[in-house]
């Protein structure tokens, strides 16, 4: 009996051309100034498809960080001038914040842009990991890697949109919870595209 990739239908999909998103996709009202200049930065969505059902593996930033301080994040970050191309920048970030190897990831090409409230342009890494895999967070930076399922990021039924004060104005977001996980902004959004490339489930 053959077993179906439970990654095939976002596979299926990667080669169709896509409008990236945006943390201002919610909120029409603001008006982005046109030549705005973007940092590009990658992150990495990785599938650990070892030992059970596949699961996406997920970050939660330090408590002690100046910038987003605990909250849910792949691993990833912005584009040093020694990577050699964006795919580069995840799997060197995800070794760094995580301690996964890169031998141990196969890239399997990039989910739809997204452009952040911060001014960057990001690029996630679709990659499958089929070997077990024990992080090890970056000290100081990193206060917990965890999973979550596959299926329940699939589901855009369990996606919802929640709004919040910022910089004085409501700002609504999607957010994806998985136990006490909250899972929102652009990390949402990034997993959103997905489920949405997956389509209907």
């Amino acid at each position: 009996m053959t077993v179906r990739d439970p990654l095939e239908p976002i596979l299926a999909a990667l080669g169709a051309v896509r409008a990236g998103s945006s943390d201002y996709d919610l909120n029409p009202e603001v008006s982005l100034p046109p030549g705005r200049k973007l940092r590009a930065a990658g992150v990495l969505v990785p599938v650990l498809c070892s030992g059970g059902a596949p699961r996406v593996i997920l970050t939660k930033r330090s408590s002690a960080l100046k910038h987003h301080p605990g909250q849910i994040a792949f691993p990833g970050g912005k584009q040093d001038a020694g990577d050699p191309d964006i795919t580069a920048t995840a799997l060197r970030e995800a070794q760094e914040e995580i301690g996964l190897d890169p031998a141990d990831v196969e890239t399997l090409g990039f989910l739809p842009r997204h452009e952040t409230v911060t001014g960057f342009d990001v690029t996630p890494v679709l990659a499958r990991i089929s070997v077990p895999f024990t992080p090890v967070p970056e000290v100081g930076e990193v206060e917990e890697v965890f999973e979550v399922p596959l299926a329940h990021l699939l589901a855009l039924s369990r996606f919802r949109v929640e709004k919040r004060r910022w910089r004085g104005d409501w700002r609504h977001y999607y957010a994806v919870p998985f136990g006490p996980y909250y899972i929102w902004g652009a990390t949402a959004r990034i997993l959103r595209n997905m489920a949405e490339m997956a389509g209907p489930r």
